[in-house]
């Protein structure tokens, strides 16, 4: 199903002349929004019964190449596996000439406003179960680094208030990588490296592939505490392990690789002025 069909890339979408990383968690929300209307099983139904609709269990996404200024972003969202009240969901993101920009896989839950997977109606699993396909695909981070190096870990914090949450009062799906970012620059920083400095004929620390699972809702006002582990460090990589807190229980666990882009938003290498804050 065509969930976004050539949305220009706005201005209020960009981080310098690519856009931001978190765009693609958003797009990813706004595509399985217009999914589920076509299901006629839509978010605002299940928000006025006090549900969380199509709540992430886990994503995997690879991105390809980053969209900049004049350019358009389509997304096509394909049925992967329909369980009694979980859904896998494939969303592909294409450029105006049909080539790919990103690969997501997620899986939703809906919770019943009781807590708990709320299970699909008969009516929409049947759906639903019309659309699958057997299509499976291969994104996210690669293999676990084997080495023994060593590298830093850091840790952000974060009130989780009024401009970070949405309809039902936890912390936005777009949000997430925001925090994570800030960590980022802010470790740099602590190691005396601007990120405005490094930015120009090159784009660093752009998120590029991620897994992620999430075990429970950040709730509005919590004090949210972003943990990275950086577990491996090349010319190509930098892999973050991160663990999403409050009041000392895990939220989000992941696993995120980030890279370096060309200013029209091509994958290249890091310099070495660029790696310096990790060794």
């Amino acid at each position: 199903m065509r969930t976004i069909d050539k949305h220009p890339v706005r201005f209020g979408e960009l981080a310098g002349p690519l856009v931001h990383g978190a765009m693609f968690f958003d797009w990813q929300l706004v595509s399985t929004q217009e999914f589920a209307r076509g299901m006629e099983y839509s978010f605002e139904e299940l928000v006025a019964d006090g549900a969380i609709p199509y709540a992430p269990v886990g994503v995997d996404t690879t991105v390809y190449r980053y969209p900049t200024f004049g350019e358009t972003v389509s997304v096509d969202v394909i049925v992967s596996n329909v369980g009694n009240s979980s859904l896998k969901l494939i969303y592909e993101m294409t450029d105006g000439d049909g080539e790919p920009l990103s690969t997501a896989q997620m899986t939703h839950v809906t919770i019943a406003p009781a807590g708990g997977a709320l299970a699909h109606p008969a009516d929409v699993k049947e759906r639903l179960a019309e659309r699958q396909t057997k299509r499976t695909v291969n994104v996210g981070p690669g293999e676990e680094p084997t080495g023994d190096e060593s590298y830093p870990t850091f840790e952000e914090s974060f009130s989780v208030n009024s401009p970070h949450i949405e309809s039902s009062e936890l912390a936005y799906f777009e949000e997430y990588p925001r925090f994570a970012d800030i960590a980022l620059e802010s470790h740099l920083e602590s190691e005396g490296v601007r990120l405005a400095d490094l930015a120009g004929e090159y784009q660093p620390f752009r998120i590029r592939d991620w897994h992620w699972e999430f075990k429970s809702p950040v709730e509005f006002n919590s004090e949210l505490t972003v943990e990275c582990d950086v577990r491996a460090v090349d010319d190509e990589t930098i892999r973050i392990d991160h663990t999403f807190r409050t009041a000392g229980e895990t939220r989000i666990r992941g696993v995120s690789e980030y890279g370096c882009f060309d200013r029209t938003g091509i994958p290249t290498t890091f310099t070495a002025e660029m790696l310096t804050p990790f060794e």
